[in-house]
Order: structure tokens, then sequence, then C-alpha cells
């Protein structure tokens, strides 16, 4: 395929299976000025509201949290993506996700303010009924009233239709009388509007809006977490919690829906605050770098620092376009819902259900891009790094929550094939084809006819193999395996790990690519090594997680053909990653920071 043609838009998985363009793919460099704005205005309300009370925020001072909410929604930074007439400013998705970034790396209260604009907030706003919207949407749009959200319990974690809280209705109609507790609850210590979810007679899991003060509802103490300590975490208990009729949100026994759709969303926007806090965290790292001399010159010059500066970029740059190449599509896929007559809440649902497997993808990859960036900027600042006099320990405590809430990781590997295998059975994505042609191409002789021409010819060709080489091991999986696959979980995260490191791999390039065109590749040298780079390593981590994949269920002649089309179909040829690693770390040095 021609990369200029213009091509139909993709559906959610489709990416596995058709060459994507990249001039029709959004990237970072396409942010209106508005948008640039928007994340300006974050950075400077971080700087200059939030960063210099770290202390206060931590210590869980009563009331300051609440306030810097209200302060903040001042400013309409809760309010985004909230229609007009709620009070809201009606802003785009990719607007409310440069939102979520842009406020990444203020530590706790990243975590309060991305809980109440989500989870806190648009379960009301997408499943309530007009009066309910009319009721708490504004006031929680100019942060009067803040949101929380209660779903996990002691017992039940991943497995949250396990809750046990239940809600019967009261004898003379007018109340649901709710029993049971929730834990975790962001938030939980002041908010004054909770969605929580229990089984109405025991079996029909259900939402309910409750208020602060309902009869019978009371909170825990704050606990005392490893990290995020300034964010307010508390258990909820409900004896004979009277809740009003009025309020139960969306359709009895359809709380999942609720549940499950707002966590689509959630993913997406968790990456987005993690890839803040990671440029945040890689920015004050590479200054510390700079700063702090050994053996007569600054730690920066050396080799092995410079390495772990240039990876910390390459993963967050990598996150990045990823990121934005998803929230445009979710976007896009919104505008056509609304063009045909679905609502807003059933076209940004629906958009965002579309691409869950996307999104799981990057609240994966996110997450621990997060951690590999904090962790490598304690090792960075050295014994420094332990103290607490700086604030790469605390991001390094911070960080670490963030691989396990919005489903946790292990959990979003299982779903993100588990959805492309959905989608396949339900004939919304054809995986059958594609991958029986790659099971023919590994029967027939290798063709080693005319090299493709052109720009990047030889990375397009590399990105079509990892494609084949997941086809290859999902398409074995399911045939060896059919309805026990899901049973094998490792098997399952071995396919995601290529998925998620091919999907990457490719937006990479196709950001690369776009760029390339506007600019020049001179002008965009560091770019294209970052890409090349990350296509390098990737080549390696996917023939390894195919590997360990195919020697679990294949055996004999089968599995050695296998293992001969997997090393085929990840082999590139020999990159200098070394000098490559180098120039992008001058380059951040001379930048002063993560300004790529």
């Amino acid at each position: 395929m021609d990369a200029t043609t213009q091509t139909k838009a993709l559906q959610g998985g489709e990416w596995l299976i058709k060459e994507s363009n990249p001039f029709e793919t959004f990237i970072p460099g396409d942010f209106n000025e508005e948008q640039t704005m928007v994340m300006d205005m974050c950075a400077q309300f971080l700087d200059t509201e939030i960063l210099p009370i770290l202390d206060r925020i931590d210590k869980l001072e009563p009331g300051l949290m609440p306030s810097l909410l209200q302060k903040a929604g001042e400013q309409g930074l809760l309010s985004t993506s909230l229609p007009e007439q709620y009070g809201g400013l009606g802003k785009d998705f990719i607007t409310s996700s440069i939102v979520n970034e842009g406020l990444g790396g203020g530590f706790s209260f990243s975590v309060a303010v991305a809980a109440h604009t989500g989870i806190g907030s648009l379960p009301i706003l997408y499943f309530g009924t007009g009066e309910q919207k009319q009721k708490y949407i504004p006031k929680l749009a100019t942060g009067e009233w803040k949101g929380a959200y209660g779903l996990t319990e002691p017992n039940s974690g991943s497995d949250a239709l396990g809750a046990k809280t239940i809600a019967k209705l009261s004898n003379d109609g007018k109340y649901y009388i709710l029993n049971g507790q929730k834990c975790w609850i962001t938030n939980g210590g002041f908010a004054d509007v909770y969605t929580v979810f229990a089984k109405i007679d025991g079996d029909k899991f259900t939402g309910f809006i409750i208020e602060r003060g309902f009869e019978g509802f009371t909170q825990g103490p704050e606990e005392h977490k490893m990290g995020i300590k300034g964010s307010s975490t508390v258990q909820l208990y409900f004896q004979d919690c009277k809740v009003p009729v009025e309020n139960v949100l969306g359709e009895i026994g359809k709380g999942h829906l609720i549940a499950f759709n707002i966590l689509n969303i959630g993913r997406l926007k968790l990456c987005a605050a993690a890839l803040g806090g990671s440029k945040r965290a890689a920015t004050t790292s590479i200054q510390y770098a700079k700063t702090r001399e050994q053996f007569k010159m600054p730690i920066a010059k050396f080799g092995a620092i410079r390495h772990k500066m240039a990876e910390m970029a390459i993963r967050m740059w990598v996150c990045e376009t990823a990121l934005y190449r998803t929230a445009k599509w979710i976007d896009n896929t919104e505008h056509e819902l609304l063009k045909s007559g679905k609502t807003f809440a059933e076209a940004l649902l629906g958009a965002a259900e579309e691409f869950a497997i996307e999104c799981s993808i990057l609240k994966i990859y996110g997450s621990e891009v997060l951690d590999f960036v904090v962790d490598e900027g304690v090792q960075i600042h050295g014994g420094n790094g332990f103290s607490d006099e700086y604030l790469i320990s605390k991001a390094y405590r911070d960080s670490r929550i963030n691989r396990i809430y919005e489903g946790t990781n292990e959990i979003n590997r299982l779903l993100t094939v588990d959805m492309m295998l959905k989608r396949a059975m339900k004939g919304k994505l054809d995986l059958m084809g594609p991958a029986m042609a790659v099971q023919k191409e590994l029967m027939s002789i290798p063709d080693f006819g005319a090299e493709e021409e052109g720009a990047f010819a030889k990375e397009r060709k590399y990105i079509a193999n990892f494609k084949k080489a997941i086809l290859m091991v999902a398409g074995a999986a399911v045939q060896k395996l059919m309805m026990q696959l899901d049973k094998e979980q490792e098997i399952l995260m071995n396919i995601a790990d290529m998925a998620i490191e091919t999907f990457n791999a490719e937006s990479a390039l196709l950001r690369v690519m776009k760029l390339a065109d506007a600019k020049g590749e001179a002008a965009v040298s560091i770019q294209a090594d970052i890409m090349r780079t990350y296509l390098y390593d990737a080549s390696d981590r996917i023939n390894k997680a195919g590997k360990d994949a195919l020697n679990s269920f294949a055996e004999g002649d089968e599995l050695r053909m296998m293992h001969i089309g997997l090393k085929r179909f990840t082999k590139l040829e020999p990159f200098n990653t070394k000098d490559a690693r180098r120039r992008i770390s001058d380059r951040l040095v001379s930048d002063d920071g993560y300004h790529l």
C-alpha cells in the first residue's frame, strides 16, 4: 500500500491486520494552539499551586485537597470534557487527555483530580437521568462538589462482579436499603457524591448515587499507604443506608455496563497521567545528572547514565505516540456516532468501547513506563535518590499503584487478547484470513524478491513481519488449545506482550514518517533514532514472548517450523543502538530535560 493513499478509518484491533497510513495518524505535533495552551496552563497550575506545598498535601491537611480541587475547577481544569449545558467547557477528547497528561506530574493531587473528573463524575454524566445530571454535574464541574467511586470490596478486586454489598427495596418503595462495605476509595474522605455498586436482592448488580450525609452511610479512617500519601483513601460502610429510589444510576441489573465502560476511558486517561509524571521525573533526573559531578565530570557524560536517560526518552516518546494516536481514534469515532444520531453519552462510551483493546495496551504501557522512569531516576540520583529530600523518591513510591488500579496490568494483558479474539468471533475483526495467509507463507519457500522502495520501507517491512509473528503464534494457540486457551494465562500474556510491542513500534514509525514528510528526514534524526532503537529492541522482546508461548503448546516438526518462522518475522538488520542512545542523551542534556 502506498503510504499516501486514503484509507477507511480503522476499527478497534484492526491495526494488527491492516497497514496504517501515517498521514491519517494523529501525532502530538498536530496539537492546535488552544491544546498547547491547555498543556501550558496545566504545567503552570502544578508549578504554582501544587509543587510548593507537597509536604502539606502528603500530611493530609484537613480541607487542603478539596480546596485545591476547587481552585482547579475555577480554572476550568475539572470540566474540560463536560458539556456546556452542565457548566462544562465541552472540549474534545484529545484536549481532555492533554489535561490528564498536563496534571499527571502532580503526585497525590493528580490522583485526586483524575478520580474526580473520571470515575467520580462520568458515571453520572453518561448513565444518569436528566434530573440526576442537572443536580450533580454542574457542581462537580466547578469543584463545588467532589466525586468518588465505590466498586472494590475487601473480597472483590479484579472480580468486581463478586461484590457482596446488597440493596433491598424498603417496604414503602421509597428507598433502597444498602448493607456492605467498599475499600480503597480515592477521594473517599472528603467527597460529596459517590457512585457505588450493590446487588439488588443479592443478584442484580446496580449503580447508585450516594451523597455524604445519607442515613446509615459512614466512612473509615484514612489508609496509611506506601505512596500517594496525600490522596484520601478510606473504606465506606453501609449499615441500613437509605438511598432514595430516584438515585438508582442506570438500569437495575446493568451496573456492569457502568463499571466496565467507565474503565475503558479511565485506562487511557491513566496512561496520559503516567506520561505526564514520567516527563517531569525524567527532567528532574536529567537536570540532576548535569550538575552532579563524580571523577571531576558531570555524571551526564558517562555512558551508563547516558544509556539510562536515552532509554527513558525512548519509552516516553513511544508511549506519547501510541496514546495520542488512540485518543484521536476515539475522538473521530465519537463524532461519527454523534452524526449517526447517538446521544453524547452513547457516542463517547461507544467510541471508548470500540478501542477498549488499545486502552488496555496504553494502561499497561503507560504505568510500566512511569515505573521504569522513576526507578532509573532513583538510580541516577544514587544515594540521594533514597532520601526524602529529593523529589524522585516520592515519584518512585507514588508510581507503584498505577500497575494495580484501573484493572491490574495482568488483567489488562489477558483482556487485550480476550477482546481481540471476541471481536474476531463476532465478525468485527478478520483474524482468521490473515492468520491462514501467514500459515501458508510459512509452508512456502521464502520470497527473496525485490525489496520495497521508498522512505522507511525497511521499517515498514519489520512492522508487517511483527504482525505476522503475532498472527502465527495466536493462530496456532487458538487452533491447538481451542476452548482451553482462556485457562492458559501465561500464553495469553505472551501474546499480549507481542501485541503491545508491535502497536508501540508501529505508532513510533508512523509518527516519524509523518514528521519526516513535513520537515525532512534530517530535521527528525533524533526521533528516527528513538524509533529505530525501539524497533531493534522490540524485535528481541517479541521473539522471546513468541518462543515462550510456542514452547508451551507446540512440539516436534510443527514447533521447529514455527520457531523458524518466528526468527524470520523478528529478524532485523544490525543497528548501533549505543551511538543512537548517545545522540538522544546529548539532545536531552542540551534541552535541559525531556522536551522532544
